[in-house]
């Protein structure tokens, strides 16, 4: 069987990228699948997780931002042009590669997918909410383009949500759901970590979506009763991000700001617990992540991907209602509890098995069987 994955790129190290990548690879070292990726904007840039030489590897060279050089109506027909340009593009590749299966990864190549695909079987692989419009409070503009990206969804075989709760909210849509999470890459060191360290690890952007405004609100209180610890932040670029970093490095309250690193789990290796205060998940990548190395994580109970993954008070801890008085008081009741932390870190290394990826691809497998 031949899978064709539509996706934007994979230039940057991010969560989604790492799982992209781990399962293109899986998908050509276990049974007989032949695998092409075709990449819309790679460009020049190297793809940064080693990718299978076997995985055919093809960029369309479509730059969609080029459209932001306009206002107005001038940018109307830019992102016109260059979505005419990408379905002519893709079309070429369909035909020529021929697969049996199209996957893709952004709702919003849904009309241009749809509408080169001939008689080839779509999924559409969710990595954002169904919802995020509204927990983005997006205007009248994006909230009408989403309406219309969702009618379109309807015509895929099938979209794939990570979560429960996700998929429910699909379901109001097309009944054409299922749920697969998120293969995660596990750490394979052999080793977690001990929970000594007087260190707090954030992965994340800058962004309105991860919420590390409230996070510093949250330190606030932590650092007053614990001005011994230290809170690191590993953030991947956002709009809030310039904004956000010189107020953090202003405020000499043991806040450490790093950039985004390929060595992720040696930091939460030398870490003692992960936290994680977003406003909405589609999954929530960090948290298993974090768990495989052994550490204890805190997180609010946001829609929808934590409380897929947590098990208050077993792995970690769900705060309910965004207060950040609670949350910070588990995260003080495990800065003052070595061996809390240490139980907590041990049975999340065993709970983040669940995401291996040689659990999550046998339910890949099935679908494609099922639907081909």
């Amino acid at each position: 069987m031949k899978v064709l994955y539509v996706v934007t790129a994979l230039a940057m190290h991010g969560g989604i990228e790492r799982v992209l990548v781990d399962k293109l690879n899986w998908l050509v070292d276990n049974g007989d699948y032949e695998v092409e990726l075709l990449t819309v904007n790679q460009g020049s840039h190297p793809i940064v997780f080693p990718l299978d030489l076997r995985v055919g590897n093809h960029d369309l060279g479509i730059c969609f931002h080029h459209k932001y050089q306009f206002s107005g109506w001038k940018r109307i027909r830019m992102e016109y042009r260059i979505h005419k340009l990408f379905q002519q593009r893709l079309e070429e590749w369909i035909k020529k590669l021929s697969p049996h299966i199209i996957v893709f990864t952004r709702l919003d190549f849904v009309c241009d997918v749809m509408k080169v695909r001939g008689d080839i079987p779509v999924v559409y692989e969710s990595h954002s909410s169904c919802l995020s419009y509204k927990f983005e409070n997006e205007n009248w503009l994006h909230r009408f383009q989403f309406s219309f990206w969702h009618n379109v969804i309807k015509n895929t075989k099938m979209v794939v949500a990570l979560t429960q709760g996700d998929a429910e909210e699909w379901r109001k849509i097309t009944p054409n759901v299922t749920v697969i999470p998120n293969v995660v890459h596990q750490n394979d060191t052999g080793c977690i970590s001990d929970c000594r360290s007087k260190s707090v690890i954030f992965v994340g952007r800058y962004s309105y979506q991860k919420d590390v405004r409230t996070l510093l609100q949250i330190w606030d209180f932590v650092y007053q009763r614990h001005p011994d610890w230290h809170l690191h932040l590993y953030g991947d670029y956002g709009d809030e991000r310039e904004i956000l970093v010189p107020q953090i490095k202003s405020m000499k309250k043991n806040v450490v700001v790093h950039e985004p690193t390929s060595t992720i789990y040696k930091e939460y290796l030398d870490g003692s617990m992960l936290l994680l205060t977003s406003r909405y998940e589609p999954f929530g990548l960090v948290l298993p992540e974090a768990m495989s190395c052994g550490l204890p994580v805190v997180a609010f109970d946001c829609p929808y991907g934590p409380a897929d993954i947590i098990s208050d008070g077993v792995d970690g801890f769900l705060i309910k209602d965004r207060s950040v008085e609670k949350f910070a008081n588990k995260v003080c009741l495990l800065m003052e509890s070595e061996n809390l932390r240490r139980k907590m870190g041990h049975a999340g290394a065993l709970s983040s098995q669940r995401y291996q990826t040689n659990r999550v691809m046998p339910l890949w497998i099935k679908l494609f069987d099922q639907l081909c």
